[in-house]
C-alpha cells in the first residue's frame, strides 16, 4: 500500500517513514503543504499522514481541497495542538483521525492500519454453500455432491434468493417481489411450477433433501444436520 507523508520535520518524518517501510507500504514525503497538495493530487494513495503546522500550505487546507475535489483518501491528522477545539476543527476539516504529538509510533501506526481496513471495500460474496449444494456466482454454476446440475436462468435466480435466505422462510410474495419482479399477486402456479421444477434437479438424486415446501408459509432451503 502507498501512504504519502506531508510533514516539513525531517526527523519526524524519517522516523515515521523508515517504521512504515519497515511494516511493508510504500512510502512517499512531502516537506511542505505544497508539494503534499500536488502529489495527492497526482498520484494514488491509499493514505495520507499530514502534519497540520505546515510551510507554504498548511494540513487543514490541503485536506478541505482535496475533500472538495471529491478525493476520499483516508488521512491521519498529525499535530501539536491537542485541544478539543483543534481535534474537532481538525476532524470537521476532513481527517478521519487526529494524533497529537507527542505519540508512539506503535499507536500511529495502528491508527493507520484502522483507517486502511476501514477504507477497504467490502468484499463481494462470489460463492454460496448449503450443504453440499455450491452455487458458483460468477460462473453461474450449480453443483451438489461435485455434480454438475445444469439450471434455466429463472431457476438459477430463484435457488440464488433461496441460497441467500437458508435457514428461513421465504413467502410466495417474497419471491414474487425478488426473483420476478412482480409487485402483485399475477394469480398463477408460477411459483409453485418453478420451485418443483428446482426441486427435481438439487433434490431428487440425492440422499437428503434441502428444499421444502412450509404448508401455509412459504419454502425453506436448509441443511437438516446443521446446528
Amino acid at each position: 500500500m502507498n501512504i504519502l507523508i506531508v510533514e516539513d520535520d525531517q526527523q519526524t518524518a524519517s522516523f515515521i517513514q523508515k517504521g512504515l517501510i519497515e511494516s511493508g507500504y510504500v512510502v512517499d514525503h512531502a516537506a511542505d503543504g505544497e508539494t503534499g497538495l500536488n502529489l495527492a493530487q497526482g498520484s494514488h494513495y491509499d493514505a495520507l499522514i499530514v502534519d497540520r503546522m505546515l510551510p507554504r500550505r498548511d494540513g487543514l487546507s490541503i485536506i478541505q481541497t482535496l475533500r472538495l475535489q471529491g478525493m476520499q483518501t483516508p488521512v491521519l491528522i498529525l499535530s501539536a495542538l491537542g485541544d478539543v477545539d483543534s481535534r474537532v476543527e481538525g476532524l470537521r476539516a476532513g481527517g478521519d483521525d487526529y494524533l497529537v504529538k507527542p505519540y508512539a509510533f506503535s499507536e500511529l501506526l495502528a491508527r493507520l492500519q484502522a483507517l486502511l481496513r476501514r477504507a477497504q471495500p467490502a468484499q463481494e460474496q462470489t460463492t454460496l454453500k448449503v450443504r453440499d449444494l455450491e452455487m458458483d456466482l460468477l460462473k453461474r454454476r450449480v453443483t451438489r455432491n461435485g455434480v454438475n446440475i445444469p439450471l434455466q436462468p429463472r431457476e438459477f435466480n430463484l435457488l440464488e434468493y433461496l441460497m441467500r435466505h437458508a435457514g428461513q422462510v421465504v413467502t410466495r410474495t417474497m419471491l414474487l417481489e425478488k426473483v420476478w419482479d412482480y409487485h402483485f399477486d399475477p394469480q398463477t402456479n408460477v411459483i409453485d411450477v418453478h420451485v418443483s421444477r428446482l426441486r427435481s434437479k438439487i433434490d431428487k438424486d440425492f440422499d437428503t433433501p434441502l428444499l421444502h415446501t412450509i404448508r401455509g408459509a412459504g419454502y425453506l432451503l436448509h441443511d437438516p444436520e446443521a446446528v
